[in-house]
């Protein structure tokens, strides 16, 4: 029998070496191109008419979640989405899945000899399965399935604050999102084109209402709103529903927006609320933890990579709050059980 053909596509050449190197060690499969956006790989559908394509989320140009929509558009084929936001049971994992994906695979953290090993048995016999027919677009098939516990908000607000170190843990949090995610505010002290780069494929991929914060928008359930603009500051305000609102003022020590007051008018208006700090440097929203922390709202801190500031993460556990002390990959599960009504 005639091995698989997979064509690899990812805008990071690191990740289509190691894709290649995996797929070709895999027992069955070979990969008979590569491309580096949805230019290159809608040329290499045509040129190579490969068995299997294997698909990054996140590239430049059109998105993979675009991309894919397209080829089950004008050229329906087994899809693997390829990615380390499409863990199964992620919002962007069921909304690959409902474009027609027949599996969603996440990109290895690291790249261990065991690893390795592991993710070529995987991943190899997922793609001689979607090649065979035995995977359906949706995901029908799959061990364990695409979908996550159930889950409905109880309307509990949360407000998530980070440094430029802490865009990937947004980032993750937003891809664990579905449509009836909590209503959200996420405050970003970093560069906004970085902001801008870090999010822009997630408007493509994620089920919920996503985009940046606007004076009045009301925080219902399906909607997420993203505070970056360093000339005003965001707050929230108690009402049927509650609304975001953007004030001109000065910065709060010297942040704009500042945290601080983001939490401090949560923790205001008396609304249930879940709050966190994600990494970043400086000690902006500390203290609007703590006003938030005195109302009985929730509240996680996240515990820094090796690599990564401390600054917010040593000025929360010095003020002895009681808090969840989460590493990254804990964030979205924990902010999602928190909230959910139906567990």
């Amino acid at each position: 029998m005639a091995n698989v053909r997979v064509l690899v596509v990812d805008d990071s050449a690191a990740m289509r070496a190691l894709f290649c190197d995996i797929l070709d060690n895999a027992k069955g499969v070979t990969v008979c191109g590569t491309a580096k956006n949805a230019d290159e790989a809608r040329d290499q559908l045509e040129k190579l008419r490969p068995d299997v394509l294997t698909l990054d989320v996140e590239m430049p140009g059109k998105s993979g979640m675009e991309f894919l929509e397209e080829v089950m558009e004008t050229r329906p084929m087994p899809v693997i989405m390829l990615s380390s936001i499409t863990q199964a049971g992620t919002g962007t994992a069921r909304r690959a899945l409902e474009l027609g994906a027949v599996h969603c695979f996440p990109k290895p953290l690291h790249t261990s000899r065991e690893e390795f090993d592991a993710t070529v048995r995987q991943l190899g016999d997922i793609v001689v399965k979607a090649a065979s027919g035995e995977l359906k677009p949706g995901g029908e098939g799959a061990e364990g399935g695409a979908g996550g516990a159930k889950y409905r908000s109880d309307g509990r607000i949360v407000a998530l604050a980070c440094g430029a170190a802490g865009i990937e843990s947004a980032r993750q949090v937003l891809a664990a999102y579905d449509a009836g995610c909590p209503p959200t505010i996420v405050l970003f002290d970093a560069d906004p084109n970085a902001v801008e780069n870090a999010v822009r494929a997630m408007r493509h991929s994620l089920p919920c209402q996503l985009g940046d914060a606007v004076d009045g928008v009301s925080l219902e359930p399906g909607k997420v709103w993203l505070a970056h603009d360093p000339t005003r500051h965001v707050i929230i305000e108690a009402g049927e529903p509650p609304r975001l609102r953007l004030v001109e003022r000065d910065p709060v020590n010297g942040c704009r927006p500042s945290a601080d007051l983001l939490f401090g008018s949560l923790a205001r208006s008396g609304l249930p609320a879940l709050g966190g700090l994600l990494t970043g440097n400086g000690n902006d929203g500390v203290r609007g933890l703590a006003i938030l922390a005195e109302t009985k709202g929730k509240i996680f801190v996240q515990r820094p990579a090796d690599y990564a500031p401390r600054d917010r993460y040593d000025a929360v556990r010095a003020q002895g709050l009681e808090l969840a002390d989460l590493r990254q990959e804990a964030i979205p599960d924990w902010i999602l059980e928190q909230t959910n009504a139906a567990a």
